[in-house]
């Protein structure tokens, strides 16, 4: 009986769920039977409300500016105008614009790379379960990368890595080399800080040093950079 919650804050619970502001999502995918899937199970979940559908780059980039989602979910392989060049357009043009999320159906897509280099802040595989990447489209609306260190694995394992490219034009200084390897592991800033016994804000500085010395848009951009080059090797730890 004393293990079970109590219903008080059982009640809490749910109204902070039900009083937090709804994520606000575009879906791009020129897939009519993708697109309408993604549509329905995504706007089933709590706390995501989908806006608008685009079936090509061009139509992204129109329904971005008219609707001004949260977040676009943006497949990367379009006709006329592909995810990528439609995220770079939708950061460039469009006035505070969403953040873009892009998924993708191959683990080996060399696309996603690119897309991430345009600004993307992150990547989900279709197969993944509803409920992951709704949780994924949350967290980027919340100002965060989404990085899932196994699907990144996966990635770059079934494509040929250059391990001569091992960042050897970077500059990066062993401690950022040490701060890029952890966050391949997906671990955030503090888990960093925890682990080579720094504060946060010396972590951060670290970060933001190898996202420059990469001219990486953000950390999942990095930590592909990273895999591709070989300085982490999939399927190891990090």
């Amino acid at each position: 009986m004393s293990g079970e919650p109590s219903a008080p804050d059982a009640r809490v619970s749910a109204v902070a769920v039900a009083v937090a502001p709804a994520v606000t999502l575009l879906i791009a995918d020129d897939d009519p039977v993708t697109r309408s899937g993604l549509r329905v199970l995504l706007a089933a979940q709590p706390g995501i409300t989908v806006v608008g559908e685009a079936v090509d780059g061009l139509e992204a980039v129109e329904q971005a500016r008219l609707l001004r989602p949260d977040v676009v979910l943006m497949d990367v392989r379009m006709p006329r105008c592909d995810g990528i060049a439609a995220t770079r357009r939708i950061l460039a043009e469009v006035p505070e614009p969403p953040r873009v999320m892009v998924i993708t159906t191959f683990e080996n897509d060399g696309h996603v790379t690119a897309a991430l280099g345009a600004g993307a802040s992150g990547f989900v595989l279709k197969r993944l379960p509803v409920d992951r990447i709704a949780r994924a489209v949350r967290t980027v609306a919340a100002g965060e990368e989404i990085l899932f260190p196994a699907d990144l694995r996966r990635m770059v394992t079934a494509r040929p890595l250059d391990s001569g490219r091992a960042l050897p034009d970077a500059g990066l200084t062993p401690r950022e080399e040490a701060v890029l390897r952890l966050m391949a592991t997906g671990r955030s800033n503090p888990d960093i800080a925890h682990a080579l016994t720094v504060s946060t804000e010396t972590v951060k500085t670290h970060v933001g040093n190898v996202l420059t010395k990469l001219g990486a848009q953000n950390r999942t951009h990095a930590v592909v950079l990273a895999y591709e080059s070989g300085l982490v090797v999939p399927g190891l730890p990090g």
